[in-house]
């Protein structure tokens, strides 16, 4: 017998990916300088970042999309702790510019910000539908009170 591999897989990694990309470029943007037309750049990387992560948290399972949200969680901590040594003091150490260091790592601070938010956010929607607190909501709707009004 012979076993195919199935591409989703990567397909849903390169989901991720560009999500993850979109992300940082969305930092880059807003770390590269204030202005409406920044703004505007940065935001509409950020909504097709979002919806590239959710893309891929629709095509996905609950556990493993659990298990990613944890593990982006942790990898912004990571990142977070950069901060607390100083951007410049971190890109001081790497060879190149200084600013450009800098505005590096502000974008991977994006990224590794909005990713783990856009992940949790999704599976908190998934975690609600599955709960049956929709159905209840639409039951209550449309049912009669036990209680007389006499």
């Amino acid at each position: 017998m012979i076993d195919v591999l199935s591409t989703v897989h990567r397909s849903n990694r390169r989901l991720l990916a560009v999500s993850f990309a979109l992300f940082a470029g969305a930092g880059a943007a807003t770390a590269a300088g204030v202005g409406p037309a920044m703004t505007v750049g940065a935001t509409a990387l950020a909504v097709g970042g979002v919806y590239c992560a959710a893309l891929y948290a629709d095509r996905v399972s609950r556990p493993t999309l659990a298990r990613l949200s944890l593990g982006l969680w942790i990898a912004f901590l990571g990142v977070a702790g950069l901060h607390l040594v100083g951007l410049e003091t971190v890109a001081g150490v790497a060879p190149g510019s200084t600013a450009a260091g800098v505005h590096s790592l502000s974008a991977l601070t994006w990224a590794s910000l909005l990713l783990p938010c856009s992940t949790t956010v999704f599976l908190g929607f998934r975690e609600y539908a599955s709960s049956g607190a929709v159905a209840d909501e639409q039951a209550l709707e449309g049912e009669t009170s036990d209680y007389s009004t006499r």
